[in-house]
């Protein structure tokens, strides 16, 4: 803050005091640059910044049971905005509440990404939510604990729940060909019978589903694996495909919990996956996170103009940071393919590593590789701060570039670049 103190009187050239009648005290006026007397009390616009760690592809670090929350903590604390998908966001039973974060799903992320749809931040959002009808008494009380719980701990707008007319009879499989955690449900219009219902019948605007997911083998690998924070979350690829239809269809913000009966004991757990050993539901982060989950505005002929002054549009993201080699998803092709003046600056974690092969010099993406998420955000607070990123390193600037503008015989203008050198 600058402030100016013109509170002491002035004196003449002399040191003499200026004979005048009685005055007032003196007025203590401050000028700041926080003052209310400015008509804008912001310079520059909000920064905004995109984390994108896709389900159900093996990620060193989001792959597991909200292992890149702590990324999307410290991340958060340095932009203005952070846009960011319930598989960063999501750690089961534990979640941490960021006023700056918007919780987006993934089909939604991509729309948005495209210049489709827009997000509308909000207060709050009536939720709603959605049991699989295969869920066995005894679990289903459990997750309607869970709720009541949220609602009088947390205060969080759940307003109603259905249960759908048949079990979705959820099937998952992890593909052979790209290593990705994958599947489907063998009902999904009586899921879209029961959100329907709820968006008809009490108005929610926000839909978490619980659906019961088959039981595996103590002795099956991909699990055991998972839990000692070495293989692929076998879970995860079906929940994006259960959100995905809600969204597609509704268009409402939707996040999914997985129906589990308690795995047994493990003396030698992994830390990444703990947070879905705690509790017996993975509920509190998904209704935590669709409370205040951003509002999904879609315009379906043209690209998304501003609808109102409070919307984020994807022309409004300023970096995307991905694992260094997922950059094939549609969100990020859709970031990289904008035109120079709106495109974010892309970052690659080369330390993030998943079972996908789409790195960005393979895809022909113009990218900052770094090492790890440390780096990632000293790269996003140099260019919060109009820095050059590559100025902080050790001779990455090179002399400026000379272009000589030549004239060709055709009357076309060739630019020739040189050294200064």
């Amino acid at each position: 803050m600058i402030s100016l103190n013109f509170g002491r009187p002035f004196h003449s050239a002399g040191g003499r005091s200026l004979r005048r009648g009685p005055e007032k005290p003196a007025t203590r006026l401050t000028i700041s640059c926080s003052s209310s007397l400015l008509p804008n009390k912001q310079f520059k616009r909000a920064y905004t910044s995109v984390m994108i760690v896709p389900t159900g592809v093996g990620a060193v670090i989001g792959g597991y049971a909200g292992d890149a929350l702590p990324v999307a903590r410290a991340l958060a604390s340095v932009v203005d905005c952070l846009i960011s998908h319930p598989n960063v966001l999501n750690a089961a039973m534990l979640y941490w509440p960021m006023s700056n974060v918007l919780y987006v799903e993934g089909y939604a992320l991509d729309r948005f990404a495209q210049g489709l749809w827009g997000l509308e931040p909000v207060h709050q959002n009536k939720v709603g939510l959605v049991l699989d009808a295969g869920i066995e008494e005894s679990l289903r009380v459990r997750h309607l604990q869970v709720v009541d719980a949220a609602r009088a701990s947390l205060g969080l707008p759940v307003v109603e729940y259905t249960v759908t007319d048949t079990a979705l009879q959820v099937e998952k499989w992890i593909d052979p060909k790209s290593g990705q955690s994958t599947g489907r449900i063998q009902r999904p219009d009586s899921l879209l019978r029961a959100v329907g219902t709820l968006v008809e019948r009490s108005g929610v605007n926000a839909v978490a589903v619980v659906a019961r997911f088959p039981d595996d083998d103590n002795s099956d690998d991909d699990v055991e694996n998972y839990r000692q924070g070495k293989g692929i979350d076998v879970l995860a690829g079906v929940e994006a495909v259960i959100s995905h239809l809600v969204v597609e269809k509704f268009k409402i913000p939707c996040a999914h919990a997985p129906a589990l009966l308690p795995f047994p004991l493990s003396p030698s757990l992994c830390p990444k996956s703990a947070a879905e050993e705690i509790g017996y539901t993975f509920l509190p982060c998904v209704l935590a996170g669709l409370s205040c989950a951003p509002q999904y505005l879609v315009q379906k002929d043209s690209l998304l103009g501003r609808m109102s002054s409070s919307m984020v549009v994807g022309s409004d993201v300023d970096s995307v940071i991905l694992p260094v080699d997922a950059f094939g998803g549609d969100a990020a092709l859709a970031f990289a393919s904008m035109k120079n003046n709106r495109r974010p600056l892309l970052i690659a974690v080369e330390e993030n590593e998943t079972v996908l092969s789409d790195t960005p010099e393979k895809l022909g993406i113009t990218a900052v590789r770094v090492s790890n998420y440390w780096e990632a955000i000293g790269v996003v607070a140099a260019h919060k701060a109009g820095i050059d990123p590559y100025s902080l390193r050790k001779d990455r600037i090179d002399n400026i570039p000379h272009f000589i503008i030549n004239t060709s015989s055709n009357n076309a203008y060739a630019a020739v670049c040189e050294s200064i050198f």
